[in-house]
């Protein structure tokens, strides 16, 4: 099986993309995840992008159709892969489609977690990363800002304060949009409610793809 899941920074994708992965025993390809580890890295990817993700810009199409190429054709068609990041433009998605397209392959599901502003700028807001591992946590459930996983420090990040979600979201709903809009003429795209505990996100998650497979 192959996904897409399409959410706004803040809505919980991350999470539900971890759930599907275990669940379905999927490949997950995070651009995000990706694109943060080359920054800790220091590599040439990381420099080039450091200055672009603080400023909650997005990345360029030819950077990432670049990557998702090169990931998605290590994958074997049996285990399947879920998109958590990409597509989030319209350039993206025709791209991938092109992709796909020469690679034989479809996509089996494209799940869409809506979440409104107000209430991702308040899950963001508390939200903290570990500078050493990238693991995320909440502030009022960390009071002396160590990370469980390393002991190293966690912080807000800078894309993470209130201005930079506004202007993140403010891009992520201009652009990802007409990216949905492309992907949209080819597969049903199904929008999912994203309020609510991660369990009943994955519930209702979960009710669409045994529809999908139920076709």
């Amino acid at each position: 099986m192959n996904i897409i899941l399409f959410g706004a920074p803040g809505s919980g994708k991350g999470t539900q993309a971890d759930l599907i992965v275990e669940s379905h025993g999927l490949k997950h390809v995070s651009t995000g995840d990706i694109l943060r580890k080359a920054v800790r890295d220091g590599s040439d990817l990381g420099n080039q992008v450091e200055s672009t993700l603080a400023a909650g810009e997005l990345v360029s199409d030819s950077v990432m159709m670049d990557l998702i190429r090169r990931v998605i054709s290590d994958i074997s068609v049996e285990q399947g892969w879920l998109l958590d990041g990409f597509p989030r433009t319209e350039d993206q998605s025709k791209g991938l489609l092109t992709l796909l397209d020469e690679l034989g392959e479809t996509v089996d599901a494209a799940i869409d977690i809506f979440v409104d502003n107000d209430e991702i700028v308040r899950r963001l807001s508390g939200r903290l990363t570990c500078d050493e591992c990238g693991r995320v946590g909440v502030a009022e459930n960390n009071a002396n800002n160590t990370c469980r996983n390393c002991k190293g420090s966690m912080r807000v990040r800078r894309d993470d304060k209130p201005e930079t979600v506004l202007k993140r979201q403010k891009i992520f709903r201009a652009r990802t949009r007409p990216a949905k809009d492309v992907l949209a003429q080819e597969y049903d795209v199904h929008r999912i409610d994203g309020v609510g505990t991660p369990t009943e996100v994955a519930q209702r998650i979960q009710s669409v793809l045994e529809q999908i497979n139920q076709a």
